[in-house]
This record gives structure tokens, C-alpha cells and sequence, in this order.
């Protein structure tokens, strides 16, 4: 998401492009295939089982990375929502516009060998092995229109940079409880290989009950692994909680309210595990 954007003259109005899938070299399919078998391997016992069942989605009739023609039409079947590609960032306006439609946008580019294990600008690798398994899921599949509903409707509220940690803090980060244990569902961990063996097993971060408005207070992490986790009970408490909150009171509420720092644990917090920050610590410290 982003605002000060020039639409390249190869984008539609609503930024789209064509994913051009034949343009794509054997390396570069190549680049796919290594990454989903590393990340496919890893992930059981660690994910949330509807992200291992929304993976065979991506099993494409042709090998490495997925046509978004085949994918929309698996999709739409499940749960109504397309793929479309997008040169890169794109306006606020514009994303939330699409998810409210359910279409999810994604970059078309794959990282390079020397980026495999971590690059700033989300990848095709990233948003669509991280982001749209779930997307088979109906309660999570609502939910990301919900929020592109809200989006729109939060562009009125000078009140962006709140909703956004909203975002951060479930779709691109966001723990939920399973069968007793904490699993992964964010797309930012489940498509980083060290970000999911940290986000469960280290003993550095936080793993904070979710609630919205202490969440939306707080600041996060665009440059490492983040300091504090959010966890979630069910995609349907997700969605019910998303959809029973009145942002607009909320947005006014928060003005008054102190933000947060990535590693601050407070009163009323229902804390599973508090950290012990010592992994953003060191990094400080370098």
C-alpha cells in the first residue's frame, strides 16, 4: 500500500497488468519450485492446517510458478476471489478497492538467488505462496474483504497508518491457537523460512492475546523480525470481531491514545509468552 505513485503506462486504471506467464525463464520457475519445496517442507505441524490444505491450490497443471489464470479459476470455484498482477505498489485506494471486490494483487517479479532468503518488496514467492492458500478458506477469505471494505471506508478517517497495523499484525504476521498449540498463518512468516522457526521457537518475542485496538496501537517491525506476535483463537472470531467493531469510534478513541512500541507489553494484555527481546536486542547492538 502507498499513496505518492505514478501508474505506469502499461497498467489499466485499476493498476492492473497482464502476468505475461510465458515470459518467465526456466530459472526463474526454477527459483519457484525451490522455494515452495522448501517452505512446503518445513511448514507441516507448524501452520494452521487451513493453510496446508488451501496449498494444493497452488499445485498448477504446469510446473513452477502458477499461472494467475488457472489460480483465479481455482479460486473463484472455492471462495469466489481472483489473483491479478500489479506492477508494485499501488494506492490505498486502489488495494482496498480490490480486496473489497475480492481480487487479490500481486507482483509478477521472483526474487533472485542471492535474495533467497530475505527481500524488502514482496515478491510473487511472497504474496502468493504466503497469501493465498488462506484465501480458500471462507472465514478468512471474508475477513480480507471485510478489510478492504474498512479500508475504503478508513480513507474518510485520516486514520490509515491504524488500519494498517491491522493488516500487519494478522495477514502478514498473525499466530493462531490450534489444537493447543500456537501455528503460523501470517503471509510474512510462512513464506520466510527463518521467520517461522522464530515466530514459534524463539524465546525473543512476544505472543500477545488479539485485541484490536491495543494492536492498532502498535508500531511494528519493516526491517527484521518482529518483536511481538498477535495470536488469534479462530479465523471466525477473526472475522466476527472485525465485522462487530465500529471503526469510526475506534479511530477517535485511538487519537487519544499513546502508540506503542514494537516490544511494549502493557496492563490488560493477555501475554502467552513475554519475551525476552534479546535476538532485537543484539541486532541493536551490531
Amino acid at each position: 500500500m502507498s499513496t505518492d505513485l505514478t501508474r505506469p503506462p502499461e497498467a489499466a486504471p485499476d493498476w492492473t497488468i497482464s502476468q505475461d506467464w510465458a515470459r518467465y525463464t526456466a530459472g526463474e520457475h526454477a527459483m519457484w519450485d525451490r522455494l515452495f519445496a522448501r517452505q512446503s517442507a518445513m511448514l507441516p505441524g507448524r501452520v494452521t492446517s487451513a493453510f496446508m490444505d488451501g496449498l494444493d491450490v497452488l499445485r498448477m497443471t504446469k510446473p513452477g510458478i502458477p499461472d494467475f489464470d488457472e489460480l483465479s479459476e481455482r479460486l473463484m470455484r472455492k471462495t469466489g476471489w481472483q489473483v491479478v498482477a500489479v506492477p508494485g505498489l499501488v494506492p490505498d485506494e486502489v488495494f482496498f478497492d480490490h480486496l473489497a471486490n475480492r481480487r487479490f494483487v500481486a507482483g509478477r517479479f521472483i526474487r533472485t538467488p542471492d535474495q533467497i532468503d530475505y527481500l524488502q518488496e514482496p515478491d510473487i514467492f511472497h504474496d502468493v505462496f504466503g497469501h493465498v492458500p488462506l484465501l480458500a478458506h471462507p472465514a478468512f477469505a471474508d475477513y480480507m474483504q471485510a478489510y478492504g471494505q474498512g479500508g475504503l471506508r478508513s480513507l474518510g478517517f485520516g486514520a490509515l497508518h491504524k488500519l494498517a497495523r491491522l493488516y500487519w499484525y494478522t495477514v502478514e504476521f498473525g499466530l493462531i491457537r490450534e489444537g493447543g498449540d500456537l501455528k503460523l498463518y501470517g503471509a510474512g512468516i510462512v513464506s520466510s523460512y527463518g521467520e517461522s522457526r522464530f515466530a514459534l521457537e524463539d524465546a525473543s518475542p512476544n505472543r500477545i492475546g488479539f485485541d484490536v485496538m491495543r494492536l492498532m496501537r502498535t508500531d511494528y517491525r519493516i526491517d527484521d523480525y518482529q518483536q511481538s506476535y498477535f495470536v488469534i483463537d479462530s479465523f471466525e472470531d477473526l472475522l466476527r470481531q472485525t465485522m462487530e467493531t465500529d471503526f469510526a469510534p475506534l479511530y477517535a478513541a485511538l487519537e487519544d491514545e499513546p502508540d506503542l512500541a514494537p516490544d511494549a507489553v502493557i496492563d490488560g494484555d493477555v501475554v502467552l509468552t513475554r519475551g525476552t527481546q534479546a535476538y532485537a536486542k543484539n541486532a541493536a547492538s551490531l
